[in-house]
């Protein structure tokens, strides 16, 4: 949310090149605030006496019109939030899934916790709940869907003959096997009773249905963003080449593999065309680069020269470490292919591969770890990985941050790096050395924010 602060800022900033780790980490704030969904929400809808306006769009409330406020994800809170603030006793029903760690209090939306990145049994009532919520939808009534990244886990219903264990289970494989986010749900989709557009399939003709959403999804594919309350363009033989690729068939659940290789026709996710009988409005109030765009501007702020270097990253997160930190270090030496002091950014979603190894670590995590048997030695360098929903992995950590002193103290400190990220086994390493970050759960979700400073020589 806006004006997020990194909780354990002092220690991070408080060895190797104090100065520096201080800009990346301010620069790292600016990101996330940049991101906030509450704020923009407000750029996007407004309340004009008995009439809703969403981008331009107008939508009377008179005549009996109830609103509903639906969603799950980890930046839904600050979305409905806001829309509690702005309509208040028009809100004729509301419930909103988020993470564990994201207390809140609304007046006339239901809040919900449950578990991300695996599902658990409050996930499942959740999203049953709010099935028989829109149960009560009637022609002319609006639906306002506030569904983000994170639904995935916290809001699930398997299909028959698929248990909520068995689901978590797959959950974990697809996490874990170096699958990027779109072919984790493409599977995902296809084993669930209300992703894939399945959630809205049965409103009431004539009800109206506006997404507010916020972007984790490289190019904002709203299928992808809020899947519940879209049509999808996935289908069965994409959720099988994820499974074919990877290796998962004979790893899966006996159950989930049997499905998707039956892929009942009936069962196939929602298409635009069954969903004629709504009137439907989607919304992207924070796209995907905004924490980008956000760290950009306050490098300028602070005298350093931003270069976006791509939205689009993906693939291992330790080998990005590896390739950003050889780019910084053409940059310190002769100015190519900008001059410093600058930064480089990066968004997108990378991976980790943990094969049979695997520790207590993220993509992040791994990141700033390479990054720093990179840069070994160096100066005026300092790298910086985190997601910006404040949750690296499975672990209580956004991220981490390195520079060339960070390999000599783990030595110091009788840490193995190598060894840590051999094992993916990077968290306690970090957690020993003090370069971890911690933000807690920020209230947005817009992919990961890679940052390289690069100070004057």
């Amino acid at each position: 949310m806006s004006g997020t602060t990194i909780k354990n800022r002092e220690v991070l900033q408080g060895s190797g090149d104090t100065a520096l780790r201080r800009l990346a980490l301010s620069i790292a704030e600016a990101g996330i605030a940049y991101a906030d969904p509450g704020n923009a929400l407000q750029r996007f809808v407004a309340l004009e006496g008995d009439t809703l306006v969403v981008e331009g769009q107008r939508y009377s409330l008179a005549d009996g019109v109830r609103v509903f406020v639906v969603g799950a994800g980890k930046a839904s809170f600050p979305i409905a939030k806001a829309l509690d603030a702005l309509l208040g006793a028009r809100i004729h029903k509301g419930l909103v899934t988020c993470k564990y760690g994201q207390e809140g209090c609304l007046d006339h939306i239901e809040l919900r916790l449950a578990s991300h990145p695996i599902p658990d049994e409050a996930s499942l009532k959740s999203a049953l709940d709010t099935v028989e919520l829109l149960k009560d939808v009637r022609a002319g009534d609006i639906v306002l869907g506030c569904f983000t990244g994170g639904s995935s886990s916290l809001f699930v219903a398997p299909v028959p003959g698929i248990s909520l264990a068995e689901k978590a289970q797959a959950n974990d494989l697809l996490l874990t096997c170096g699958a990027n986010i779109v072919e984790i749900n493409d599977v995902r989709k296809h084993l669930s009773t209300v992703k894939g557009g399945r959630l809205i399939r049965s409103l009431a003709p004539g009800a109206v249905l506006i997404n507010l959403t916020v972007s984790d999804v490289i190019g904002d594919a709203l299928d992808y963003i809020t899947d519940p309350s879209v049509p999808d363009r996935s289908t069965f033989a994409d959720a099988q080449a994820v499974l074919d690729k990877y290796s998962l068939w004979d790893r899966m659940p006996v159950s989930i593999a049997a499905y998707l290789r039956l892929a009942p026709p009936a069962d196939e996710t929602v298409r635009a065309d069954e969903l004629a009988h709504l009137t439907c409005q989607d919304v992207i109030l924070v796209a995907a680069d905004a924490a980008c765009i956000g760290a950009a501007n306050e490098a300028r702020r602070n005298g350093y020269n931003p270069l976006l270097l791509s939205t689009f990253f993906e693939g291992e997160s330790s080998a990005l470490g590896r390739n950003l930190v050889a780019i910084a270090k053409q940059i310190a030496l002769d100015g190519r292919p900008l001059f410093p002091p600058c930064v480089l950014i990066g968004g997108g979603e990378t991976t980790v591969t943990t094969g049979g190894q695997r520790g207590t670590g993220g993509p992040n995590q791994e990141f700033a770890v390479s990054a720093a048997l990179e840069l070994q030695g160096t100066r005026g360098i300092v790298v910086l990985g985190l997601d910006t929903d404040g949750t690296d992995g499975p672990t209580r950590y956004a991220g981490g941050i390195a520079d060339g002193s960070t390999a000599s103290r783990a030595l110091e400190l009788g840490v193995d790096l190598h060894q840590a990220l051999a094992r993916h086994d990077v968290t306690p390493a970090l957690e020993q050395i003090f370069h971890a970050i911690e933000t807690g759960a920020t209230g947005t979700n817009v992919n990961d924010l890679k940052l390289v400073l690069i100070a004057k020589p």
